[in-house]
């Protein structure tokens, strides 16, 4: 009964973490305004447009939401399975964000929940790449090339680090998606049509 238990509590932390993902805070949120978010500002459905279209309090309450969204996978793994299932739930909660199921499999871009994941995964390296997004988005005031940037640094940054090898994988999986999900903005960084974010 043991291997069946461990079985079901992995398939359960994948369930979970996966449905977590996918519940679209910033449609919600844009719903309760009486705004579609999927037909304004960039069409996404992430924490990004949700500031943009709905407001900043709202936009930093998307955030939270989705970051959290990440935490929550991680630790619900943690807490009723082992290594490497913890991460591997961090890539389901991102699909979910992504792929959500209650809107046709369109969501948002996965950087915050991504970095929820991370924070639980990898508190220490959270820390070192958040402070890096921060920069580049004060520095460039764009937050496509800041969620890239810190995308790309994050897999040898966990590897060196010496992170469990389903960390490092999660983290190069993520990193490539979200630089495929960024390639619309990539583009726009490259011809210089890619908005810049106000910071006062």
């Amino acid at each position: 009964p043991g291997h069946h238990q461990r079985a079901m509590n992995q398939a359960l932390a994948i369930a979970i973490a996966y449905l977590l993902g996918s519940i679209p805070f910033s449609f919600l949120a844009g719903r309760a305004k009486g705004i579609d978010l999927r037909t304004v500002g960039s069409g996404n459905l992430g924490a990004a447009n949700a500031f943009r279209a709905l407001g900043r309090s709202t936009g930093i309450a998307v955030l939270l939401a989705d970051v959290g969204k990440g935490v929550l996978a991680v630790v619900i793994a943690r807490a009723i399975t082992d290594d490497p299932w913890p991460a591997i739930a961090a890539g389901a909660a991102m699909a979910g964000h992504v792929f959500p199921v209650w809107l046709r499999f369109k969501g948002g871009k996965g950087v915050a929940v991504g970095g929820g994941a991370v924070i639980a995964l990898m508190p220490l390296a959270s820390v070192i790449l958040l402070g890096l997004w921060l920069v580049v988005a004060v520095v460039s005031r764009y937050t496509s090339l800041a969620s890239v940037t810190s995308a790309v640094v994050a897999t040898p940054l966990v590897w060196l680090m010496g992170y469990p090898t389903a960390d490092v994988v999660f983290a190069a999986i993520a990193a490539v998606a979200v630089v495929v999900l960024h390639r619309g903005n990539l583009r726009r960084l490259a011809s210089g049509t890619e908005r810049r974010i106000t910071l006062s």
